[in-house]
C-alpha cells in the first residue's frame, strides 16, 4: 500500500501535468489567435511612403524603372532599421521625385531574393541605379539628404536633369 505522502505526490504531479496540458492547446482570451502577416514597414503614411517588403520586390522588375533603397535589417525592431525608415519617411517626397522605391527586408529566414543577391550581415543600407548596380553601401543609417546628393551624382540621373524629364 502507498503512503499518503506518496499518493499526494502523484496527484499533484498529475494535476501539473494536466493543466500542462491544457495551457498547451488553450489560448489565452486577450491573445492574438493568428499570427501577424503584415510587417510594420509595409503601412502607407500619410505621404505616400510605403516601403515594399523584401519577400515581394524584384530587382530585376525595376531596372530602368526606379532607383531601389533597400533597407536590410534582422529584425523590424532593430533600432538602426527604425531610424533608417524614419530618415526615409522624412524626405520621401524629395526621393519619390527621384524615382526611388524603398525595400524593406527584415526577413532573415527564409532569405528572400534580393536578401541572396546583395547578401547583407545585419543592418544595411543598399542604392541601385536605374541600370541595376550597386551604387552604394552604408552598414549604418545614413540621413536621406546624403542619399539625396548621392543619386544625383549618379550620370543616370545627371542626363534626366539635364533633359529636363525629371526635378
Amino acid at each position: 500500500m502507498a503512503s499518503p505522502r506518496l499518493l499526494a505526490l502523484t496527484a499533484l504531479a498529475a494535476l501539473c501535468l494536466g493543466f500542462a496540458a491544457v495551457a498547451q492547446t488553450t489560448p489565452l482570451p486577450d491573445a492574438p489567435t493568428t499570427p501577424q502577416t503584415t510587417a510594420p514597414e509595409t503601412a502607407l503614411d500619410a505621404n505616400g511612403f510605403a516601403p515594399v517588403a523584401g519577400a515581394d520586390a524584384s530587382l530585376e522588375s525595376l531596372i530602368w524603372q526606379k532607383r531601389p533603397v533597400v533597407v536590410f535589417a534582422d529584425s523590424p525592431f532593430d533600432p538602426a532599421f527604425k531610424d533608417q525608415m524614419r530618415l526615409l519617411e522624412v524626405r520621401w517626397p524629395e526621393l519619390a521625385a527621384r524615382d526611388v522605391v524603398v525595400i524593406a527586408d527584415t526577413t532573415p529566414n527564409p532569405p528572400s531574393a534580393v536578401r541572396l543577391k546583395l547578401r547583407p550581415r545585419g543592418f544595411s543600407l543598399v542604392i541601385i541605379a536605374k541600370d541595376g548596380t550597386v551604387n552604394l553601401r552604408k552598414p549604418r543609417p545614413w540621413d536621406a539628404r546624403e542619399i539625396i546628393r548621392s543619386i544625383d551624382k549618379m550620370p543616370i540621373r545627371r542626363e534626366e536633369i539635364r533633359s529636363g524629364a525629371q526635378q
